[in-house]
C-alpha cells in the first residue's frame, strides 16, 4: 500500500503520540506500533548513563525525523490505520475498505465522498489490548426479537451504513449501524450498555492493532467500547531525567566509608554486642558520623540498593546542593550550568519568607531526556504494554527517547524549619488524608508517598508556575516541575526545580533565569501566594477535603492551583493550599509571609 505522509513534531513521538497512542490528523486516525517497526538505521541513539541506570539494560532512540519538506522517499515514523472501519460522509457507507484515485489510495469513497473513522472502538478491561468493533458482526447479533434467521445468515457485508435517525430521538439513540439486506438495524446507545460487547460474543483478541492475532492466544478479560479519543485509551509510563554530573548522596558515601574501615569487622562480629558499640563509637569520631549510622550499617542498613544510589532524584539533589555551596556565577562548561545566592545574604526579602527559603539557584542550561517505558489502556492498574515488543526487547528494549535544553529556577527550603513544621499534629493529620486515600486508591502507588512537605512543596511549584506564566514569556503548558521533598530518604530532600525543556530554541531564551534574580524573584514569589489567597471557589475551595481525580487533591482546584496535566508530575494530584498559607485549625509551611509583607505595606 502507498504511504501517506503527514507531519509531526518531533516530541510529539514520545508524548502525547508515543507508541500505542491515537492519533488524529486531517481528518484522519492513526496510531503508532511499537519500536520494532523502526528503521533503527535511521532512529539515532541518544546517551544518557543516569537515565539508563535506572531503566535497566535498555537503549534510548529518537524517532527517525527530517526537516524541509517531506517527499516520496522521505524517511519517517511509520503509523497505522485505526480504526479500520470508517464510513462515508456523503454516502454513508461502512466498510474498511480505502478508496483509489488513478492508482493511488485515498482516504475517500468511491462516491468520492471523505472517509470518517469510527468514534468507538473497543479496549481490553485489564490487558491493555485494543481493537475494532466488528461493526457488522455486533448489527447482527443481539438478544432482541428483532434478531430473526434472516438478520442471524445475512452476508450482505458490503451494504452496511452509518447512519443519523431523527425519528428515534436524540443522543447515541439516533445514531444507528444499519444493513440493506436484511434491514436490521441497531444504535449506537446498545452498544456502551454492560457487557455489551460480551453479550453480543465479541472477545478480545489478546494484541495490538498492529499486531497479527495468535492462534490460542485470546484474553479472557472483557471488551468494552469507548469513544476513540477517550483519555483512558492511553495511559503512557514516561520517565525523564536530566543529564547532569552524577553525585553520590551523603549517606552513601557515608557508609562506603563506613564498610571500607579497618574496625568495621569487629562491628559486624560482635553482633550488637557491648564491643560493636565501643568500636562504633571509635569508628564514628575518625570519620565524623554518628555511632548509630555505623551500628545501622552493620546490621545491614543503607546497604547498595537501586531505589536509593540509582534513584534520579536523590543524584540531581546531590548535584543541585554541590553547586549551590559556592554562592554566585558558575563559571563552569557542559550542560548542567547554575547560578546561585542564598536567601539570608539579600536585603529586602522578609525575614518570614528568609526564614523558610535558603538559597535559589539560577539554572541557566540544563539537558533533560524524556523516554517511554510503555502505556496502560483503559485504567491505570492495568496491564503495561511494553514499547518495544519484539523478543529481542524482553532483553534490551528500543525505547523512544527525545532529548531537550532548557532552563530553570531551582529553590532549596530550609530543612530544620520544614522538619520542625512537618512533625506538628495538625500538619500530620491533613496530610494524612491524601496518604489514606493514595493506600486506598489500586494504582495510586505510583506516585509519591504525599507526605506534609510533598504537598506543601507541590502545590507552591503550582502556584509559581501559574504566576510565572504572565511574567516569563513562556506558557503555562511549556514549564515543568520536579519536586525534590522526602523525608523517608537517608539524604532528606526540600526544594523545587521549576524549568522549561524544548526540541528547540525556546527552551534557552533565557526568561526563567532572569526571573529568579533576587530583586524579581521575591516579587514574584509573594505575588504567586497572593494570588492563592483567595480563590474564585472561595470558600468551597478552602473548605474543601475531596477534590480532583479520586479526591487526591484538598484544598485545590482549577481557580487557584492546577495547571496543564503535562507539567505536573501527578498529573495535578497531591495538592493543597492550606498547608501552604495555612486554614482552619492548619499552620501553612509559609503561614505568616503574607501577612507581614502586608503589615510592612509591600503588597
Amino acid at each position: 500500500m502507498q504511504r501517506i505522509k503527514h507531519d509531526l513534531r518531533l516530541s510529539e513521538t514520545v508524548s502525547p503520540f508515543g507508541v500505542g497512542a491515537i492519533v488524529d490528523i486531517r481528518g484522519e486516525s492513526l496510531i503508532a506500533p511499537d519500536t520494532s517497526w523502526w528503521d533503527k538505521r535511521f532512529a539515532p541513539e541518544i546517551h544518557c548513563e543516569r537515565l539508563v541506570e535506572r531503566l535497566g539494560p535498555s537503549t534510548l532512540r529518537e524517532a527517525p525525523a527530517h526537516s524541509g519538506r517531506a517527499g516520496k522517499d522521505t524517511l519517517g515514523l511509520l503509523y497505522w490505520r485505526f480504526p479500520t472501519w470508517r464510513f462515508c460522509e456523503r454516502c454513508s457507507r461502512l466498510s474498511q475498505k480505502t478508496g483509489k484515485n488513478k492508482g493511488k489510495w485515498t482516504n475517500k469513497c468511491s462516491c468520492d465522498g471523505s472517509l470518517v473513522p469510527m468514534r468507538y472502538v473497543a479496549v481490553c478491561e485489564k490487558g491493555s489490548h485494543l481493537q475494532d468493533i466488528p461493526w457488522f458482526m455486533w448489527t447482527h447479533r443481539g438478544h432482541d426479537a428483532g434478531v430473526t434467521e434472516s438478520v442471524r445468515f445475512c452476508r450482505a457485508y458490503k451494504e452496511l451504513r452509518f447512519v443519523r435517525s431523527a425519528k428515534h430521538g436524540e443522543g447515541l439513540k439516533s445514531l444507528r449501524v444499519e444493513c440493506g439486506g436484511c434491514k436490521r438495524s441497531k444504535p449506537l446507545s446498545d452498544l456502551v450498555t454492560k457487557d455489551a460487547l460480551a453479550r453480543d460474543g465479541i472477545r478480545c483478541k489478546g494484541v495490538q492493532p498492529w499486531q497479527d492475532p495468535i492462534p490460542g492466544n485470546a484474553c479472557d478479560h472483557k471488551l468494552f467500547a469507548v469513544q476513540r479519543g477517550a483519555t483512558g485509551n492511553y495511559i503512557a509510563e514516561r520517565i525523564s531525567a536530566l543529564d547532569i554530573p552524577e553525585e553520590r548522596p551523603r549517606s552513601a558515601a557515608a557508609a562506603d566509608a563506613i564498610r571500607g574501615h579497618m574496625f568495621f569487622e569487629k562491628v559486624v562480629a560482635d553482633n550488637g554486642g557491648p564491643q560493636s558499640e565501643m568500636v562504633a563509637e571509635w569508628i564514628a569520631s575518625e570519620l565524623g558520623v554518628s555511632a548509630e549510622e555505623v551500628l545501622s550499617v552493620a546490621a545491614g542498613g543503607n546497604e547498595p540498593n537501586d531505589d536509593i544510589l540509582l534513584d534520579l532524584k536523590d543524584g540531581e539533589w546531590a548535584a543541585f546542593l554541590k553547586k549551590l555551596e559556592t554562592s554566585g556565577r558558575d563559571l563552569s562548561e557542559g550542560d548542567f550550568v547554575v547560578d546561585s545566592w542564598t536567601v539570608g545574604s539579600h536585603q529586602g526579602v522578609p525575614p518570614a519568607l528568609a526564614a523558610r527559603l535558603t538559597a535559589v539557584g539560577q539554572v541557566r542550561r540544563v539537558r533533560e531526556v524524556r523516554a517511554l517505558k510503555g502505556f496502560r489502556r483503559y485504567s491505570a492498574d492495568a496491564e503495561m504494554i511494553r514499547a518495544d515488543l519484539s523478543i529481542d526487547g524482553k532483553r534490551k528494549p528500543d525505547l523512544p527517547a527525545i532529548e531537550m535544553y532548557g532552563e530553570g529556577i531551582f529553590l532549596q527550603f530550609d530543612e530544620e524549619f520544614l522538619s520542625e513544621w512537618e512533625n506538628r499534629p495538625e500538619v500530620q493529620a491533613r496530610a494524612g488524608i491524601l496518604v489514606n486515600r493514595r493506600s486506598e486508591t489500586p494504582w495510586a502507588h505510583r506516585l509519591d508517598v504525599p507526605e506534609p512537605r510533598y504537598v506543601a512543596l507541590h502545590t507552591i511549584a503550582h502556584l509559581l508556575i501559574r504566576r510565572l506564566a504572565y511574567a516569563s514569556g513562556y506558557s503555562s503548558a511549556s514549564l515543568q516541575e520536579r519536586i525534590y521533598a522526602h523525608a523517608d530518604r537517608p539524604d532528606r530532600t526540600a526544594g523545587i526545580l521549576v524549568y522549561t525543556a524544548a526540541g528547540d530554541a525556546q527552551g534557552t531564551l533565557g526568561g526563567l533565569v532572569r526571573l529568579a534574580d533576587p530583586d524579581k524573584l521575591v516579587p514574584l514569589l509573594l505575588a504567586a501566594l497572593d494570588d492563592a489567597d483567595v480563590c474564585s471557589n472561595d470558600p468551597v475551595c478552602i473548605e474543601s477535603d475531596k477534590q480532583g481525580a479520586s479526591s487526591l487533591n484538598l484544598s485545590a482546584c482549577h481557580g487557584c492551583s492546577l495547571v496543564s496535566e503535562t507539567s505536573c508530575e501527578t498529573a495535578n494530584r497531591f495538592l493543597d493550599r492550606q498547608l501552604v498559607l495555612g486554614g482552619s485549625n492548619v499552620p501553612g509551611l509559609l503561614d505568616g509571609v503574607l501577612e507581614e509583607v502586608r503589615s510592612a505595606g509591600a503588597v
